[in-house]
């Protein structure tokens, strides 16, 4: 079935959001603009917070985390959480980045960030986007950077040269996939082309967090305009869902909480990541400013829901065996629920079981994956941000092809799916009735 004019709208949203977030810190600048284009307030960690009931508030942390919440009329008895990451796998600039061939060749020195596949990097336009730290009177101050153009390459090497490229060849992340960054030029090159591009004096840079990025755009390809393709559609299509969905929250009963972490790909450990009190923090700030005690946010964690929301892997169609024999996902079926026994997700089968329930009030199909039973799957943040914050979590996704390629191919129904499921969820309620027994309040 052909896409409807629904459909395409929201997919180029999501496409133009793509282009414009070359990596997290993009993202979360643009979801900052998105929220306070829709009347959300900033608030910041190191300052009291003054929360009014029926009000929209975000804050962000390094930059690269962010969590929104819309706060009912009235009082509130628990928490509607969707959660996503802002980053991906990627090559990162290293210090001292500057490597010189032959008084010819300028090209940079990166490390290799989450697990990337790497031949796709190879032979494509590339260019810089990330933030720079810059010395000021009173301190520093962090400037973002964008070098939006066709600025570098990773060249193969010809076929003459490498013989076994097309029988397994292990690529060298240090030797391999470096990229070309200039003709031969003095030491102290990079740091002034990065001045030049910020307007800043090079001696003034005192740090950088920068990335490489494809700059091929988002397209919407195939016979039938079904398919999406683009860099960090992992994990930025469901990201993209979830703000759309607090956008258009209003909540009754529960609090709509939007959690954007970083640093999902190598691991969540950091201050900014599941592993970290981010979220606690947001919501026992939430709880305390409307005088409720610490009883009384355990008591409202029983009386929340998480919805873990990153990609899953469709069925391949040149590798269809490497799928479950029963359980296999497709582009454009639905949102997929991800089970895992040795609880690499979150989903159990109440939660599962709850969610279910929300793909069938918002008439959105709903598939399964689970890996199959001799091969190790990978995880998410789902369980991660369990160990701060414990309550009922369901693993959820869209279906997709290549992940962790710098050009994924997900598609435009899914999109439309996550969307209204996320608005649905934001303005209802999961309450606890004893343990195993939930009332679902819709909105």
């Amino acid at each position: 079935m052909p896409i409807d004019k629904e459909e395409q709208s929201i997919n180029r949203k999501l496409m133009d959001f793509l282009d414009q977030s070359p990596n997290a810190f993009f993202a979360v600048e643009n979801m900052k603009q998105a929220l306070e284009k829709g009347g959300f307030k900033a608030l910041y960690e190191g300052e009291a917070w003054n929360l009014k009931a029926g009000e929209k508030y975000y804050v962000t942390r390094n930059g690269s985390a962010l969590i929104a919440f819309v706060l009912p009329k009235g009082d509130f008895k628990g928490f509607q959480m969707m959660a996503s990451h802002s980053d991906s796998p990627v090559f990162k600039i290293k210090a001292n980045a500057e490597i010189g061939i032959d008084k010819e060749y300028l090209k940079l020195n990166v490390e290799k960030y989450g697990g990337m596949i790497c031949s796709p990097w190879l032979d494509r336009p590339l260019s810089l986007a990330g933030r720079v730290i810059c010395k000021t009177k009173g301190g520093v101050e962090t400037k973002l950077l964008n070098v939006d153009r066709d600025l570098m390459i990773i060249p193969n090497l010809a076929i003459h040269m490498n013989r076994e490229v097309n029988d397994g060849y292990a690529f060298n992340a240090q030797k391999d996939m470096l990229p070309l960054f200039s003709s031969f030029q003095e030491k102290g090159a990079f740091l002034e082309f990065i001045g030049k591009e910020l307007g800043v004096k090079p001696e003034d840079i005192l740090d950088t967090d920068l990335f490489l990025y494809n700059r091929e755009k988002a397209c919407i390809l195939g016979a039938k305009e079904e398919y999406l393709c683009s860099g960090r559609l992992d994990d930025l299509q469901c990201g993209f869902s979830s703000l759309q969905g607090i956008l258009a929250a209003k909540p009754k009963q529960s609090v709509a909480v939007h959690c954007v972490y970083d640093n999902e790909e190598v691991g969540s450990g950091t201050k900014q990541g599941a592993a970290s009190t981010f979220l606690k923090d947001v919501l026992m700030r939430i709880i305390r400013a409307f005088g409720k005690t610490e009883d009384e946010y355990l008591q409202a964690l029983q009386n929340s829901f998480l919805l873990s929301a990153d990609n899953a892997h469709a069925v391949h169609p040149n590798q269809p065996d490497k799928a479950d024999p029963t359980n296999r996902p497709y582009i454009n079926k639905g949102i997929v629920i991800k089970y895992s026994a040795n609880q690499k997700y979150t989903t159990d089968g109440i939660s599962g079981a709850i969610f279910k329930q929300f793909c069938e009030k918002a008439k959105v199909p709903f598939q399964i994956f689970t890996n199959r039973s001799d091969m190790l799957g990978g995880s998410t943040l789902g369980n991660i941000s369990n160990s701060q914050v414990a309550l009922n979590t369901v693993d959820i996704g869209l279906a997709q092809l290549a992940m962790h390629s710098p050009f994924e191919t997900a598609g435009v129904k899914d999109t439309r799916y996550m969307v209204e499921v996320a608005k649905l969820f934001y303005s209802s309620s999961v309450l606890g009735r004893g343990d195993g027994n939930y009332e679902i309040i819709f909105s």
